[in-house]
């Protein structure tokens, strides 16, 4: 059995400990404030502009979630709290199991991890198919809810051309992504919360919108802590240097790059007249961006490492850590995405920033656990500050307005 599989996601202590953070991220906005309506976890003090979820079927129909009462109080979303659930554990899936299959390739010098990146999307085009083939998508199971119809997507040429820009963006982030955590996983972790500090220079460079001077404050923080989590301590002498994984740091500053740039295609695309009808809502979505994606990224593939791919087949035929781990890392990484979509359009800024930073946090613990690799005191602290800050940077301009509000115009 691979070592790999050594690790259980069974143990109670794990579970006791991802409820505990899917509750506090899905009640984070009732105590810091969201800044829109959302279906809040507690659904006893609903927000009056808010408007009919389209993520949770109970809400569709008129009819309440199911619910646990605790004390006279509130009742709680249950579906959303396990949709925050499955979303970590998938992610935690999805580490594990990319680390599998990089592994059983040769590791990051095996010259095949653009192949297992490819194929990765490869698993999740044929799942986004066998959606469209059965017009059914289940994903609304993680929340004890009926799966929802999906039909076919009703796009036109102009509306496949308008998207490749966000599936390139997808494709390029992916396998940056994969290169990234096949090279260190926990200091990838790392590299992969200072998104925020690409996501400023792009938008500011390329889209003409700079942050605030108050994330620009905490944008110093992020790079610090990353930097940080760079040093290593000479035991003999005490002095500090920079030691870590270069591969690990240039590419996941290519996946936050492109990241960002998806980020902001993907919302100049939905401003554009009558694509979201056409495309039917965001699972079509989601599944269009991969399936384009995938196909982007064959030829870059076969560019790059198709002179390996007799040898990939070899291994493929004769590795089972290779076929768990290629068809695992494909489906988990479609799910934990499709969950993650889900619970950030059914919340404000504030739960999903929580929720991601608390996911961060567990996927780096989880994986030193996997990977039997310790992360270093530097790495602990730099990763405390960077994760930290990224969480301030998320929510310090509404915080800003609220504890300085901008002066009311004089009629």
């Amino acid at each position: 059995r691979s070592s790999m599989g050594a690790s259980s996601l069974s143990a109670p202590p794990m579970v006791r400990t991802l409820l505990a953070l899917a509750l506090a991220c899905t009640a984070s906005g009732a105590t810091l404030g969201e800044s829109r309506p959302r279906p809040a976890l507690a659904l006893g003090r609903p927000s009056v502009e808010a408007a009919p979820s389209q993520l949770v079927a109970a809400a569709q129909k008129g009819a309440r979630p199911p619910a646990v009462r605790g004390g006279g109080g509130p009742q709680v979303d249950v579906p959303l709290l396990l949709y925050f659930v499955f979303w970590y554990v998938g992610n935690m899936f999805y580490n594990k199991y990319n680390t599998m299959a990089l592994k059983a390739v040769g590791g990051k010098y095996s010259g095949l991890t653009m192949t297992v990146s490819t194929l990765q999307l490869g698993v999740c085009t044929l799942y986004a198919c066998l959606l469209w083939l059965t017009k059914v998508n289940p994903i609304k199971l993680f929340g004890l809810q009926l799966p929802e119809k999906m039909a076919l997507p009703k796009t036109t040429k102009a509306d496949l051309v308008n998207t490749l820009p966000v599936g390139f963006c997808a494709a390029a982030a992916h396998s940056a992504g994969v290169f990234c955590l096949g090279a260190d996983p926990l200091f990838g972790q790392i590299v992969k919360a200072g998104e925020p500090v690409m996501s400023a220079f792009v938008n500011t460079v390329f889209y003409g919108k700079p942050p605030s001077l108050a994330k620009v404050f905490c944008l110093l923080f992020i790079v610090g802590g990353v930097g940080f989590a760079s040093l290593k301590k000479n035991l003999e002498t005490g002095a500090y240097k920079l030691k870590f994984d270069e591969r690990a740091l240039i590419f996941g500053m290519i996946g936050n790059s492109f990241a960002a740039f998806k980020g902001s295609e993907n919302k100049k695309l939905m401003t554009k007249e009558g694509i979201k009808d056409r495309i039917g809502g965001v699972a079509n979505q989601f599944a269009l961006t991969e399936v384009l994606a995938f196909l982007i990224s064959l030829p870059v593939m076969y560019a790059v490492e198709g002179s390996k791919w007799s040898e990939f087949c070899s291994l493929v035929k004769t590795s089972r850590d290779l076929q768990i781990g290629l068809a695992v890392s494909g489906m988990s990484f479609y799910i934990y995405n499709e969950l993650a979509t889900m619970t950030i359009k059914a919340t404000g800024a504030v739960t999903s920033s929580v929720a991601n930073t608390a996911k961060r946090v567990i996927v780096m613990v989880y994986m030193a656990a996997v990977t039997g690799k310790v992360l270093t005191e530097e790495q602990k602290i730099g990763a405390a500050v960077a994760i930290s800050f990224v969480l301030v940077y998320s929510v310090i301009d509404d915080v800003v307005k609220k504890v300085f509000p901008p002066a009311k115009k004089k009629d």
